[in-house]
């Protein structure tokens, strides 16, 4: 585009300073949940509504999803289940996800501990939309102890 004179040079240097890696969506565990309820707010209220969340199957089926349109084929879902969704909540028919399979296992307890954990923590978050003291309660342990171990994973 610079030499097509399309786009300007100097803000091509200016821009490709800063560059910024985000992985995929499957490698960020729940992150699922999270832009799920994110896209399901914005298009309830775009379609006026009234559905107020997830049932526990549908939050599972999202937690497993592989993802491999990433936050599009995310988003394209979330909004179809909301035009499509009979009650209150959205239900995994409503999004048409298989449960997955599961992940292969590891033989590194500290890796496999630290995983477990990491998970927990984040699924335990992203249940609770940030609120600590409600993810202390989800995982059995107090905010303290969160705290710690949040630190100890290197999440903020």
């Amino acid at each position: 585009m610079i030499r097509a004179g399309s786009f300007r040079e100097d803000l091509y240097y200016r821009l490709s300073e800063i560059s910024v890696a985000i992985p995929p969506l499957r490698e960020r565990p729940g992150d699922a949940v999270l832009l799920a309820r994110a896209f399901l707010e914005r298009y309830a209220k775009e379609m006026g509504r009234n559905i107020r969340g997830f049932t526990a199957d549908a939050l599972g089926a999202l937690e497993s999803h592989p993802w491999p349109g990433n936050v599009r084929e995310m988003e394209n879902l979330i909004k179809r289940a909301t035009i499509m969704a009979d009650g209150n909540q959205i239900a995994a028919s409503d999004l048409g996800l298989n449960a997955g399979q599961a992940a292969p296992q590891l033989l590194n307890l500290r890796q496999a501990r630290e995983n477990a954990e990491r998970q927990a923590i984040s699924l335990a978050l992203a249940r609770s939309e940030g609120n600590i003291a409600q993810a202390a309660e989800l995982l059995g342990i107090t905010r303290p102890t969160l705290y710690d171990l949040m630190g100890k994973i290197g999440m903020k």
